[in-house]
């Protein structure tokens, strides 16, 4: 698969949230009736994907985009976010130093923060990478009842969407969203209603972000050289408070647990 994708189309949905269920279940964000810490467009380090109405009252998905070139990735400075061979946007939290930097780069305002944890990490959808591994589709698609979500191989999905618009031509206005902004996105929306408040205007473009870190600081060595040390630091912090951590919980163990 050249780059994985999901078609959501918003004519489908009926907003009845076993999406977000199904999301919060296999990856396990805790109890799918309590959301703890939830932002106003119901996305938060704990919830993934969220089901949003539209000014016009339409339901719609919210989640990662899986930009084809992410803005986020870009921005890492330490490569905790990176693209996997089948161009969905990953998270090593192991190299997360906690400067939050893809999310002030994301176009779409995606990454969450655990702001209340003493070891923080991002949180945000990663397509179910691990049940694709296994052969299965990602939870949200194997889970709706009205068929809104399609996976499959971006350029089949694209020939599905503009299939539908053409056959369909009242029913859709004459844009596949996501195709073009932002450089393209692997989340990609056909539907009746404009999706501009999700993100999906002039104000992204077309062009693909541009790299805003590393190919931007090697041009001024001397702010390069000063973040690279910051970031080493800070990983080296974050490390030591890791070891610490993991060395308390083993010190507290009983016999019997150890």
């Amino acid at each position: 698969m050249k780059q994985a994708a999901i078609l959501v189309d918003v004519t489908r949905c009926t907003g009845c949230n076993k999406c977000v269920d199904a999301c919060v279940n296999a990856n396990q964000l805790g109890d799918p009736k309590h959301i703890p810490q939830q932002e106003s467009d119901g996305l938060s380090v704990h919830r993934w994907l969220a089901i949003t109405e539209s000014p016009e009252g339409s339901f719609v998905r919210k989640s990662c985009r899986h930009c084809l070139s992410a803005a986020c990735v870009s921005a890492c400075p330490v490569e905790a976010m990176y693209r996997s061979p089948e161009g969905i946007v990953l998270y090593d939290q192991d190299k997360c130093m906690g400067c939050r930097y893809c999310m002030m780069a994301c176009p779409f305002g995606i990454p969450r923060y655990e702001w209340d944890s003493a070891m923080p990490v991002v949180g945000k959808c990663f397509l179910c990478n691990e049940r694709l591994s296994e052969g299965k589709l990602p939870a949200c698609v194997e889970t709706c009842p009205e068929q809104v979500l399609t996976f499959g191989e971006r350029s089949d999905l694209l020939a599905i969407a503009h299939e539908r618009i053409a056959k369909f031509p009242q029913k859709y206005l004459p844009t596949v969203f996501g195709e073009f902004e932002a450089g393209g996105t692997a989340l990609l929306y056909i539907s009746d209603v404009s999706l501009d408040f999700l993100g999906f205007n002039g104000a992204t473009g077309d062009e693909p972000y541009p790299e805003l870190t590393w190919n931007w600081l090697e041009k001024f060595p001397v702010v390069s050289l000063g973040t690279a040390t910051l970031a080493t630091g800070l990983f080296w912090i974050i490390g030591r408070r890791m070891q610490a951590k993991l060395a308390q919980q083993q010190t507290n163990q009983t016999p019997e647990e150890k």
